[in-house]
């Protein structure tokens, strides 16, 4: 009795341990975390202010790993750095792979990777490109 007691003990606490796992969010490189808005936006909360290759860089891992993205889709700013909607964090950059779903009119490429102007967008594969750079100190 004891030894079937303690199993579900065990179990249960396994069990209660998933949804904590799932409130600390998706983390990217850089150890930013990545936060779904809704079932179209979601959100990149660097450490700190981050750098916009970090960012982008977080927003690739994201939809590739998190969404199932392939390397040729888009991923679109859909608001620029602001407060995080999913945290207390004072930054964060909302992202979508389904431009017309979040009311995102898409730009022209992003030729700039700090301006994070609503619209801007560049694939996956580029975006994760930046994974590559070293992030800025401050």
């Amino acid at each position: 009795m004891k030894r079937i007691f303690s199993g579900a003990l065990v179990a249960a606490m396994m069990v209660a341990a998933v949804p904590a796992a799932d409130a600390a969010g998706f983390r990217a490189p850089f150890n930013y975390r990545v936060n779904p808005v809704n079932a179209n936006v979601f959100e990149v909360i660097p450490r700190s202010s981050g750098s916009g290759p970090t960012i982008w860089c977080a927003a690739a891992d994201y939809a590739r790993r998190a969404l199932g993205a392939a390397w040729t889709t888009q991923v679109y700013v859909a608001r620029g750095r602001g407060p995080s909607v999913t945290t207390n964090r004072r930054s964060a950059v909302h992202f979508t792979i389904t431009p017309q779903a979040a009311g995102v009119t898409p730009s022209g490429p992003s030729l700039s990777l700090n301006s994070f102007r609503v619209g801007d967008h560049m694939s996956v594969q580029a975006a994760n490109l930046q994974c590559d750079q070293n992030p800025v100190r401050w």
